[in-house]
Formats: structure tokens, sequence, C-alpha cells
């Protein structure tokens, strides 16, 4: 369709009809959102038993397409069409603010590379030991030249990455669904002798409402595509105009997030009713993804062979695309630590001071193994939930271009559910 005509049908009044380069978004979205937290989320979920699998079901739509879409509102809110999220930041609550944000923005993408870094060391570990039955290298030099190689990659070109992320969700999609049907035969129920409120008996003293509680930051975590939200809304509203930008953007929020959290919670359940709740606290202990534990668990070719390199995939597919939004908002703290004090860096030379710093920190936390699900838990889940639930729930209690957005009870949800994540992370960082 040609601009005239893409003008002309906006100005008619008439909501445009869904396009292929909708389509396009709303996977692009999905995968983002869709990588190793996945392969992580039964685990936390299961541990429980049943009750928290079936909260989670519930709360998984609206906590992701409320959270997202009041993102993408905010951006939207900014002057210059073309202005991304730290730019509407500055507009909107001032220099210092802007800055602050910067921060938090770096700081709730780093530590998801830091995790996925110690993610792909465990599982090709585990695939080398238990598939391949070979005597891994020493983790240092495993780490080393695993991190190395996704930094080779890096340095190819961002078009490269970004092509290649998005032709992965197809593959993820299906082995996704494949795996969740191919368990079937193998579930039991054993979940359901954990169905009480006093929490499952393998969780020991870690109770129902504790495990709930504690699940909220991995569910943030799993089913987070912030990082792309800002440039849907500028595509958007190049391509639909200020009228249509907002329920375009809303409407490919909510299909990719259907996506999510059919496929998701499909693969989930099949993996929680085929393992018993202190096999899912044996595999969290371990500090493996779910596929890996299951390759391990049932002496199955599929499974074995077919498991661990999907999460490696999912893991570098991950890696790679939080590696740029790292290194942005990396670059924009050194940028605006520079600009404060009258100075400025040549780009080249701050991307690879940036490409250096990334490499040489998930090189030594890989080599260090922390558990994976803490650093989810601590790191990633309370500042993604300041960025995705609280930020924008304040900026449409403050500004007048958001006031048509107030008085909603899906922004009390948000707040809420916001609150609940930040509280437990700041629990599990205190334990």
């Amino acid at each position: 369709m040609s601009q005239n005509v893409k003008q002309e049908t906006a100005s008619a009044g008439v909501m445009p009809k869904w396009r292929s380069s909708d389509t396009i978004w709303m996977l692009s979205l999905y995968g983002t959102a869709i990588g190793a937290g996945v392969l992580f989320l039964p685990i936390n979920a299961g541990v429980g038993g049943l009750i928290p699998l079936l909260v989670m079901l519930v709360l998984a739509f609206p906590m992701t397409f409320f959270a997202h879409r009041a993102l993408c509102r905010f951006v939207l809110s900014g002057k210059n069409p073309d202005g991304d999220i730290t730019e509407v930041v500055e507009e909107a609550f001032g220099r210092t603010a802007g800055n602050f944000i910067t921060v938090l923005y770096f700081l709730a993408i780093y530590p998801i590379l830091l995790v996925y870094s110690v993610g792909i060391t465990n599982t090709v570990e585990s695939f080398m030991t238990h598939q391949l039955a070979m005597t891994p290298p020493p983790r240092a030099l495993l780490s080393f030249i695993l991190v190395a190689a996704l930094m080779l990659i890096v340095h190819v070109g961002e078009e490269l990455i970004v092509k290649v992320m998005s032709v992965l969700v197809f593959p993820f999609i299906a082995v996704l669904m494949i795996l969740g049907l191919f368990l079937i035969p193998e579930w039991n129920g054993l979940i359901f002798t954990d169905f009480s409120w006093s929490g499952s008996t393998a969780a020991g003293s870690q109770g129902i409402w504790m495990t709930l509680w504690l699940v909220i930051p991995v569910m943030v975590f799993a089913f987070n595509h912030s990082p792309i939200i800002s440039s849907l809304a500028v595509a958007k509203r190049k391509e639909y105009g200020e009228k249509f930008a907002e329920p375009k953007s809303s409407k490919i929020i909510a299909a990719s997030n259907v996506m999510m959290v059919v496929t998701v919670m499909f693969f989930v359940f099949s993996c929680a009713l085929c393992l018993s709740p202190a096999e899912l606290l044996d595999a969290k202990a371990q500090n493996i993804s779910i596929l890996s534990y299951l390759a391990n668990r049932f002496n199955s070719p599929v499974i074995a062979y077919i498991g661990p390199p999907i999460a490696f995939i999912a893991m570098a597919k991950s890696f790679l695309g939080h590696y740029l939004g790292g290194k942005e908002g990396f670059n924009g703290i050194v940028n605006k630590a520079l600009r404060s004090r009258g100075k400025s860096i040549d780009q080249k030379r701050l991307d690879k001071i940036a490409a250096l710093f990334m490499f040489v920190t998930a090189w030594l936390i890989a080599t260090l193994n922390p558990s994976i699900l803490g650093l989810i838990e601590s790191l990633g889940g309370p500042v993604l939930a300041l960025i995705l639930f609280i930020m924008p729930m304040y900026a449409i209690h403050k500004l007048p271009a958001l006031a048509k957005y107030r008085g909603k009870l899906s922004n009390v949800f948000i707040v809420v559910m916001g609150l609940i994540a930040i509280s437990a992370a700041i629990y599990s960082l205190a334990h």
C-alpha cells in the first residue's frame, strides 16, 4: 500500500485494516518476549503445586497486556513523532528524570544479559555431560568460548541479529508446541496431590502465598517485551498517524500477548503435569532450564537431542536482543555523563568500550554461575516492574496528554501487580 493511500485511509476516519506490517510487528513482540524466561517459568511456578499455575494462567494476559499498552501510550504522548522512550521521559519529567530512567533502563536489561550468559554455559555443559557423554572443558574456558562466539555475531552487524531473531520465532513456537504435545503421554496426577492452600510439600517451608508472591517477578520477566514497545509506537505513529497509532498498537500488543499466553502456558502446564513438584525443586537446585532437566529425566532421544539445542538457541536469541538494548543503555549513560561535563566521545570508540564491558562482565558471571532464578527475582524483576508498571501509571496520573486514560480499573491492577513484583524482589534480595 502506498503512503498516499495509507494517509487517505487514516484521514477518512475509518480504522485501517490489519496489514502485513502489523503481523511482522506482532511476531517481533513475541520474539522479543519469548526466550529463555519461558524455559525457567515451569520450574518456579510448578514448585508450589497446581494453585500457582492456575493463578498464573488467570493473571498472565491482563498483566502483560495492560502494562505494555500503558507503556506504548506513554511513548505516544511525546510531542516528537520520532521520539523514543528516553526522549519522551526527558520531555515529560525533565533532564534529571531522563538520566535516571536511562540508568534504570540499562539496569532492567543488563542483568538479563548476565542471566543468559549463565544459562547458555549451563545448557552446553549439561548437554556435553549427559547427551554427548563428554567431559566439558573447565567452566572458565567454556564460558569464554561461548560468550566470545556470541560477541562475534554482534560484531557482524545489528541488522543480521534482528533478521535472525525474527526468523527464529517460528521454529521456537513449533518446538514449544511439539514438546508440549510430546510430553502428554508422560502426564501424571502428582501435581494434583499438591492442590492445597498450605503449599506444596516439596516446597518445604515455602508456602503457597510465598510461591505466588515470588513467581510474579519471574512472570514479568518471562512475558516482557518492553525493549521493543518504544520502536513499535514510533513505527505505527509514522504509518497510521496520530489518530490510529494508539488503537492499532494496542491491537498488535493484544494479538501478540494472546499468542504468548496460549503457547507458553500450554508448554508450562505440560511440563508441570509430567514432573512432580519435588522434581521441579531438583531442577531449580541444579540451576538448569526445564528442557535440559527433561532431557536428563526422560530417556527419550527426541527431548535429549532437541531440547538442549533449542534452549541454547532461545537463550542466544535473547542474549543478542538484550545486548543491543544493554548497549543503548550503556551508551546513553556515558553520553549523558559526558554531556553534563561539556564533553563528548566518538560513537565507534564508545561502542567498542561497551562491547568490552559487556564481554568481560558476562564471561565473569557465566564462570561464577550464580543462581539464575535468584538473579531474575532480585535484579531483573524489580527494575522491569518499575519501568513497565509504575512509570506509565505515574505518567497517566501526571501528564495532561494522558488524562483520558485516568480512572480505569486496569490502572489500579497494574500498580498493584507492579508493587507486588518489586516487593517480592526486595524480599529475595534480603534473604
